[in-house]
């Protein structure tokens, strides 16, 4: 796995409002999210990402022997950019499905109003959504929260 730096000012933009959002939302609870600094443990081969935005519910765990890499994310949160989103809908987001806690994956394009909204069902399998109306909300299942679009893209520029 890699871990892209540096970002456009739209990536930023909406990573910062999609953690802020959350951050608010989510003070009361027993849910942290996280920004790109924290690593994700992908698997026990100990392959890692860096997510832009990540939410841990509970007592976070952390990777055997670390303090810097979380093992049990709810909900991971990705912006896509034009270098990084075959990967992220691809192979990232296979490697994501095997993390045992993770229940919501999220892409959010930087280039126009696009929510893909992945959540696992009952049954363990993957299903999607899209939102794509600045009136949208989106209801994270996982965290009890829910971000509107508007506000996700609050001062972005197409």
């Amino acid at each position: 796995m890699f871990a892209m730096s540096g970002a456009s000012n739209n990536h930023n933009i909406v990573a910062g409002n999609v953690f802020a959002g959350l951050h608010t939302f989510l003070r009361n609870s027993d849910c942290i999210p996280y920004t790109s600094d924290m690593k994700i443990q992908v698997d026990k081969a100990r392959h890692y990402t860096y997510p832009d935005v990540s939410v841990v519910c509970g007592e976070i765990e952390f990777a055997p022997g670390r303090n810097d890499t979380i093992a049990n994310p709810v909900l991971i949160i990705e912006v896509l950019s034009e270098s990084t989103q075959e990967y992220d809908r691809g192979l990232k987001f296979k490697a994501y499905q095997n993390i045992p806690s993770l229940k919501e994956y999220i892409l959010l394009d930087q280039y126009s109003c696009s929510v893909e909204y992945f959540f696992k069902d009952a049954a363990g399998g993957w299903l999607s959504e899209k939102y794509d109306k600045p009136e949208d909300t989106l209801k994270l299942r996982s965290v009890d929260a829910e971000l509107s679009l508007r506000a996700i893209y609050h001062r972005v520029k197409f």
